[in-house]
C-alpha cells in the first residue's frame, strides 16, 4: 500500500497523488510511506525513484544494523522500531532526497501511523519541511523504546518489593529474563544512538543544521535510554551477585553441618569398627560390662570432639 502527503509551492497540504504527480514542479515536498508494499509498488524503488541498487537490496533483506549510507542524489537510513511484546527489532527504511522522504517496510508499523497522523494533525504543516517529516518519523520510533523500559523497571521493582515472599529461584528466573530482555533493548538502542550522532554532524544531509534541535532532542532521548539500560543491567547484575552470594553462604553452612557431624563420627566409627571385627580373642568380648563401657568410650570421644569445635567457633 501506498499514501502521500504533499505539500505544494503555494502551501497547500494535499494527500494520496499518484506517483507521478510527484515530479509536478508545483510540489514542493512530499513523503511517500511504503507499507507491507507489492512486488509492483517495490519496483517503483528503481523504476520510479530510481535509488541505488544497494539501499534496495538493504530495504529487501532483513535485519539490517542501524546505519546511514550517502549516496549522489539522497541518503539512506536503516531505523529500528520495537516489537513492544517480543522486544525484537523491526525495520524501518527512509529516503531523504532535496526534497521528498520515502518510508519503507515491510511490516505495518504503529511508529510510521502515528507519524503520519501526527503530520496531518499539524495546523502549519505547509510551512514544514520534508526534514521535519524524517524527524517526525524517527521520534516516534525512539519514543516507543520508552514503555518496553518503563516496564522492565516496574518488574525490577517488584522483584525487589517481594524478595521475602517469592523463593529466590524464581525471583533469579525472572531477573535473567528481564536482563535478556535489556539485552534485546541494548542491541537496538545503541546503535540508533550512534546513528543520531551521525546525523548531528553530517555534513551531507540538506536541512539538517536548520532543525538541529529536534534531531538533538531525538539524541537526548537514547542518551538517557542508553543510561537506563545500562543502570538495570547493573541492578541484574547486583541481583545476580547477591543470588550467587547466597547460595554460595548456603553451601558453605552445608558443608560445614556435614564436616561437623563428620569430625565427630570419624572417631565413633573407628571404635565401633575395632569392636566388630570377628576375631576369636578379644578380651573385652569378654568382659562384662564391656558393652557399656564401648558406649561410655563413644560419649566420652563425642562429647570431646563437640567441645572442641564449639571451642573454635564453628557453631557460632
Amino acid at each position: 500500500m501506498l499514501r502521500t502527503i504533499a505539500v505544494t509551492n503555494d502551501l497547500k497540504v494535499i494527500t494520496d497523488i499518484s506517483i507521478p504527480e510527484h515530479t509536478d514542479s508545483n510540489i514542493k515536498w512530499f513523503w511517500v510511506d511504503f507499507t507491507t508494499p507489492t512486488d509492483e509498488e517495490i519496483k517503483l524503488l528503481e523504476t520510479h525513484f530510481r535509488f541505488h541498487p544497494l539501499a534496495i537490496e538493504d530495504c529487501l533483506h532483513l535485519l539490517q544494523r542501524p546505519k546511514l549510507d550517502h549516496y549522489e542524489d539522497n541518503n539512506f537510513f536503516v531505523l529500528h522500531a520495537i516489537n513492544q511484546k517480543t522486544l525484537q527489532a523491526e525495520e524501518i527504511d527512509l529516503f531523504i532526497g532535496r526534497n521528498f522522504v520515502v518510508s519503507f517496510h515491510l511490516l505495518k508499523s504503529r511508529e510510521v501511523d502515528d507519524a503520519w497522523s501526527r503530520l496531518i494533525e499539524q495546523k502549519n504543516l505547509s510551512e514544514k519541511g520534508h526534514i521535519y517529516a524524517a524527524y517526525t518519523i524517527m521520534d516516534k520510533l525512539v519514543d516507543n523504546y520508552f514503555p518496553s523500559l518503563y516496564q522492565i523497571e516496574d518488574q525490577l521493582n517488584e522483584i525487589e518489593s517481594n524478595v521475602n515472599n517469592e523463593s529466590i529461584e524464581k525471583l533469579m528466573e525472572a531477573v535473567f529474563d528481564i536482563r535478556s530482555n535489556l539485552i534485546k533493548l541494548r542491541k537496538t538502542v545503541l546503535p540508533m544512538r550512534d546513528l543520531l550522532y551521525r546525523v548531528l554532524n553530517s555534513e551531507k544531509i540538506d536541512g539538517v543544521k536548520e532543525q538541529l534541535v529536534y534531531f538533538t532532542d531525538i539524541y537526548d532521548h537514547l542518551l538517557k535510554l542508553s543510561e537506563m539500560i545500562e543502570s538495570n543491567r547493573e541492578m541484574t547484575a547486583d541481583m545476580r551477585d547477591s543470588y550467587i552470594s547466597i547460595n554460595s553462604n548456603r553451601m558453605n553452612t552445608i558443608m560445614k553441618t556435614l564436616t561437623v557431624m563428620t569430625s565427630i563420627f570419624i572417631p565413633l566409627t573407628f571404635i565401633a569398627s575395632i569392636y566388630g571385627m570377628n576375631f576369636e580373642y578379644m578380651p573385652e568380648l569378654t568382659w562384662r560390662w564391656g558393652y557399656f563401657g564401648v558406649l561410655g568410650v563413644l560419649l566420652v570421644v563425642g562429647s570431646i570432639m563437640l567441645f572442641g569445635l564449639w571451642c573454635k567457633g564453628w557453631f557460632r
